[in-house]
């Protein structure tokens, strides 16, 4: 079973990151940053979910806009990209996250998904990101 969602993804690592935000909440520059660090493009604004049974659904670009993202002033442009990955983490941009928050996470059929809020006009988004894909965050006790 497979569905689109309007959000951009990523693969970090073989990591599927899922960039989910309104319009204009900055998903391709995000994305664009993400890439200048070492991640490859899987879909930018459209992503297919295809849920694969008892692993983490799998995440793609719509066929015929595969390794191509829309960069704002210059259109649409190929970047390096890769055909599929794993969902790993959920990013929810447009709102202020929270300075401590408390883990979230997000059930996908009977996969569990961390889930957390990225302000991505933030210089550091990338690096939060990969800290946040990496399990770096400390616990609060």
């Amino acid at each position: 079973m497979s569905f689109r969602i309007h959000a951009t993804c990523v693969s970090i690592g073989g990591r599927g990151v899922l960039l989910r935000g309104p319009s204009g909440s900055g998903k391709s520059d995000l994305a664009l940053r993400l890439i200048d660090r070492g991640a490859s493009l899987v879909s930018d604004d459209t992503t297919i979910v295809e849920r694969t049974g008892h692993t983490a659904p799998l995440l793609r670009p719509v066929e015929k806009f595969e390794g191509v993202i829309e960069v704002r002033g210059l259109g649409p442009c190929r970047v390096r990209h890769a055909a599929a990955a794993p969902l790993s983490l959920i990013c929810r941009l447009g709102s202020r996250p929270a300075r401590l928050p408390a883990p979230h996470y997000r059930r996908f059929g009977r996969e569990t998904v961390r889930e957390a809020c990225v302000d991505a006009q933030l210089p550091s988004a990338p690096i939060l990101i990969e800290m946040l894909l990496n399990g770096a965050a400390l616990p609060l006790d």
